[in-house]
Order: C-alpha cells, then sequence, then structure tokens
C-alpha cells in the first residue's frame, strides 16, 4: 500500500511553489523513500513531493533505466534545447493523456539523498519526466501546458468527472 495519496486537480497545494530544502534529515529521507513506494504503487515515473500534500522542493523518479529510483532536492534546470512533442499524463490528473511540445534536452543540477551535487544532461524523456516534476515544484500542472481548446476540453472532462464522484473533487487519493 502506497505510504501517500496523490493530490489530484483542484486540490491548492498543487498550485502552490515548493520551498527550498535545507538540511537533509531523517525526515527527508523518509519523505523520499515514502514517495519512492507512492509513485511505483500509482504506478508512474516521477513523483513531486506537492502531488503528495508536502511543500518540499524535492522529486524522485524511476526512467526504467536499470539505474533504480533516483530523488533529487532542489533542482535547478537549465540549458533547454529543441522540441520534442510526446504523449503525457499527470498522477495528479488521472487517465488524461495529451501531446504536450517540452525541451528534447536539459541540464539539470541539483543534490542527491546523500547530499551529493548533481549535474544530469538528459534528453527526450529523462529530459521530460525532470520538466514535469520541476513544474510541479514551481506550482504548475500539466494542463497549463495544453493549447486553449485542449484546455478547454480538459476542464469539461475534468467538471464530468468531478459530477461522477460528489465530494471527491480535489481530494487526497490514490492514481492508478
Amino acid at each position: 500500500m502506497a505510504s501517500y495519496g496523490i493530490r489530484v486537480f483542484g486540490d491548492p497545494v498543487l498550485r502552490q511553489r515548493a520551498a527550498s530544502i535545507a538540511d537533509i534529515d531523517e525526515g527527508v529521507r523518509r519523505l523520499a523513500r515514502d514517495m519512492i513506494e507512492t509513485m511505483y504503487a500509482a504506478p508512474g515515473v516521477g513523483l513531486a513531493a506537492p502531488q503528495v500534500g508536502v511543500q518540499r522542493r524535492i522529486f524522485v523518479y524511476d526512467a526504467h533505466d536499470e539505474t533504480g529510483p533516483h530523488v533529487v532536492i532542489n533542482p535547478v534546470l537549465d540549458d533547454h534545447n529543441g522540441e520534442w512533442t510526446y504523449e503525457e499524463g499527470c498522477l495528479s490528473v488521472p487517465g488524461l493523456y495529451w501531446p504536450i511540445v517540452r525541451a528534447k534536452e536539459v541540464h539539470l543540477t541539483g543534490v542527491d539523498i546523500d547530499g551529493n551535487d548533481l549535474s544530469i544532461h538528459a534528453d527526450e524523456l529523462l529530459a521530460r519526466i525532470f520538466q514535469h516534476e520541476y513544474d510541479h515544484l514551481e506550482g504548475k500542472l500539466l494542463i497549463e501546458r495544453l493549447d486553449a481548446e485542449q484546455r478547454k476540453e480538459a476542464m469539461r472532462e475534468l467538471r464530468a468527472r468531478a459530477l461522477e464522484l460528489p465530494g471527491e473533487a480535489g481530494r487526497s487519493r490514490s492514481a492508478g
């Protein structure tokens, strides 16, 4: 069972910028372990702390490249190059997917769970994961990357789902 419920569209915590982490203590390590468990249970390839209601600048990911799960604390993205369109979804907007244009390549810096500096040049899927999770830390959701017509259709679908689940819109619940 997942350690956290995943916050879904409508929850105000998803619209707030997360705070930096000053010290990597046992609480941060426990948060990272629980987030990894939650990500796998969802299932997903990435999960940012605001998605589990924690306003801290940390995300976890597993690009299924045989290196296992990773933790990134206080990430910074730069050197955005190229464009890559890919069908993208979000655990906080479950069951909906759109072709999203993002940078094909990015450079990520930050700190890992052991306090080691990270510097990763990523492309395609890994770059997309980094950008998606970084957006969550900035208080941005996937639907903000949609064009006007896509956003209108997404909102129509989200309203319809909210009507189907009285009292559930915006509450924590596990995706998947």
